[in-house]
């Protein structure tokens, strides 16, 4: 037997043996399907529709700019509060 015609019969061999177990397969899933009996639909369920609701835009706040007496009043509530610390 020549290599040629060695490799030509492997490859018949190959394609038929792969033929034959996508066939097995096939053959296994239908049996399978048979067993298992009409197949039955589920009835669809509709969900309930949510309405959105619009969420109004709170206007936005200016920024009020302190006075010069309130930043004086910050100021020295810092400056305790800082010598505190210091003090401990």
């Amino acid at each position: 037997m020549s290599h040629a015609s060695m490799l030509k019969a492997r490859r018949q061999r190959q394609t038929t043996k792969k033929l034959l177990d996508t066939e097995a397969k096939r053959a296994k899933r239908l049996a399978k399907e048979a067993l298992a009996g009409p197949v039955v639909k589920k009835e669809k369920v509709k969900k309930e529709k949510v309405e959105k609701v619009k969420v109004e835009k709170v206007a936005k706040v200016k920024k009020v700019k302190l006075t010069k007496e309130e930043i004086g009043k910050q100021e020295a509530k810092k400056a305790k509060a800082d010598a505190g610390k210091l003090g401990k």
